[in-house]
């Protein structure tokens, strides 16, 4: 089934302030492009009551053992599934927790399949391989609102009684009608005619970068700002794990990193056994009892009495 674009579609306008841009010296092409991306982040923020709305459905959901699932084509497939390539480092989470499903599949990453992104029925059985249950979220991205492979699978997950959410950059698009939640960022024409991958694509990685931040603070993967559940899988990773050991128990790096050791490099265990004085397997009790947050195993101590 073919969907016609809004006809307010703001992404395939022609952009005034661009119309002579193979005139432009090299610097004026830069100050015209990053004036056009200064007005990303004021799309973003009108979006914030049904992104939070977003956060708290799909924490809800996860908290149960749902999952967190993108269906998208082309620039925003491609986003999915890098944001969902970076919740495990990031957060420790398992790697299927957050799914990314690009049209055209994993070739599609790296090379454009040609007509991936008009297939529903692709759409709709890619979703319904990943067996969907009703605690499960998924998030159709569309820049345009009305890519048939993602209405697809929105319509799949609605039929398996999944949370439906949209994110597009028109507004009184299809997708809007399709989903529960509708994340709607108008970042008007492109630089670029019709070139999504600019301002709409910042758009894009903006929201999902709140999106799976806050999900993943209200599931405890953070104490304040400190990354407390992450993955330390490089050097780089082990000593930012050491620094914030350290840095919430006050103990030398060398003991910090010591404690680390005994605890499997778990950063949240080790800060309960420094700071509690049990052992890693008490520690790991006292988190899931309290649901993995930190912050709430360190107060459980205090009232204690420990």
């Amino acid at each position: 089934m073919k969907y016609p674009l809004p006809a307010a579609a703001a992404t395939e306008a022609r952009n005034p302030a661009s119309l002579n841009i193979d005139s432009l010296s090299a610097l004026e092409l830069v100050e015209v492009m990053n004036a056009a991306d200064a007005q990303v982040p004021a799309a973003v923020a009108s979006q914030a009551p049904a992104i939070a709305r977003a956060i708290t459905e799909i924490s809800d959901r996860m908290r149960r053992g749902g999952r967190l699932i993108y269906s998208g084509a082309g620039t925003s497939g491609r986003l999915g599934v890098l944001d969902a390539a970076e919740c495990p480092p990031t957060f420790s989470v398992p790697p299927g927790m957050v799914i990314g499903v690009i049209a055209g599949g994993q070739r599609a990453l790296t090379t454009a399949v040609e007509g991936a992104e008009d297939d529903s029925q692709q759409g709709a059985a890619d979703l319904q391989a990943l067996g969907l249950t009703p605690l499960d979220s998924v998030m159709g991205i569309a820049t345009s609102g009305r890519t048939p492979y993602v209405l697809g699978a929105v319509a799949a997950a609605r039929a398996a009684g999944c949370l439906t959410l949209g994110l597009a950059c028109n507004s009184g698009a299809a997708l809007a009608s399709a989903v529960d939640i509708m994340i709607t960022p108008v970042v008007g024409p492109e630089i670029i005619t019709g070139s999504t991958r600019l301002k709409a694509g910042t758009a894009t990685k903006l929201v999902l970068n709140t999106l799976t931040t806050g999900i993943m603070v209200q599931l405890g993967k953070t104490l304040g700002n400190l990354m407390v559940d992450l993955r330390a899988t490089n050097e780089k990773l082990q000593d930012r794990a050491v620094r914030i050991v350290a840095e919430i128990t006050d103990l030398p790096a060398a003991e910090a990193a010591a404690v680390l050791g005994q605890c499997a490099g778990e950063v949240k265990t080790a800060v309960v056994v420094s700071l509690t004085g049990v052992g890693p397997e008490q520690a790991r009790e006292r988190l899931q009892l309290c649901d993995g947050h930190l912050r709430r195993a360190l107060e459980t101590s205090v009232s204690n009495g420990e």
